[in-house]
């Protein structure tokens, strides 16, 4: 029997052999690669990845799908049944970093996958926590989504997730996705995004933290100026008057980065963040 989707864990298995293939080249999982490929579906890039790989790990919700795959009994293919939002990362690559170093350090540690529309903003803030061990990231998701991450400052699709992504990743918009790609189609556009992690940036914990708070009051309401958004935290940061002028959106990574770094480096009971 075929699997049912289920709308509410957001899922459109992809169909369409040339975009699989695209995909997979994107990919390019080589041997010595240690991979782990979020939500299998019923196997449109899992197969392939599988074909390159002496070894897959996936992590499914869905118990149809569980069932499914527990059934071919891969010897290669690890499945993990659960919440990907509760799925530790960090542990996975840190584990995988240490085996790919063990075995000469001649492969990567890669995420990749087809990521549930409806959680896949959550769902890249939660695999920074595994950034440190992660050499790419390689994911389908919506193309606004995607234009959203890779955006420049000025440009309309410039937001918090631009900001917080783009300060620890780099990111590539590697090509669009139709929906007749996929069963059942998409009301949405999808796009291919490639992520490595910004090896030579180090952020403290507690100024990333402060980041995340400051970036999200900067964005609030975002055709107010900074002026208005900021409130108590422009005088901290001692902001000149062309600045407070300004909106988010025309503020590069780099300089929300330089005022949460000062802001983190404030007692926090004078800072209040």
């Amino acid at each position: 029997m075929a699997h049912q989707t289920r709308k509410r864990f957001g899922q459109h298995f992809l169909t369409d052999q040339g975009i699989i293939r695209s995909i997979v080249n994107r990919i390019d999982p080589k041997a010595q690669d240690r991979v782990i490929e979020i939500g299998p579906g019923t196997g449109a890039m899992t197969y392939p990845l599988l074909d390159h790989l002496p070894q897959l790990e996936v992590v499914e919700i869905d118990r149809d799908l569980i069932a499914f795959w527990e059934a071919k009994k891969i010897n290669k293919l690890t499945i993990h049944a659960m919440d990907v939002l509760q799925f530790n990362f960090r542990e996975w690559a840190q584990a995988a970093k240490s085996s790919v170093i063990d075995e000469g350090n001649k492969g990567g540690v890669k995420v990749v996958g087809n990521l549930p529309y409806n959680i896949s903003s959550p769902l890249l803030f939660h695999l920074i926590s595994a950034i440190e061990y992660v050499d790419e990231q390689v994911f389908m998701l919506q193309k606004e989504v995607v234009e959203r991450m890779v955006a420049a400052p000025g440009e309309s699709e410039y937001s918090r997730l631009s900001v917080m992504l783009q300060t620890v990743y780099h990111l590539e918009n590697c090509f669009e996705v139709p929906p007749e790609s996929f069963e059942p189609p998409p009301r949405v556009d999808s796009a291919i995004v490639a992520m490595w992690p910004k090896k030579n940036v180090k952020i403290p914990t507690e100024t990333f933290n402060v980041l995340e708070k400051l970036v999200a009051l900067a964005f609030s309401q975002r055709r107010k100026m900074l002026a208005n958004n900021l409130g108590h935290l422009k005088h901290l940061l001692e902001l000149d008057a062309d600045t407070l002028k300004s909106r988010a959106q025309n503020i590069p990574v780099e300089t929300y980065l330089e005022w949460a770094t000062k802001l983190a480096n404030i007692p926090k009971e004078d800072r209040i963040i």
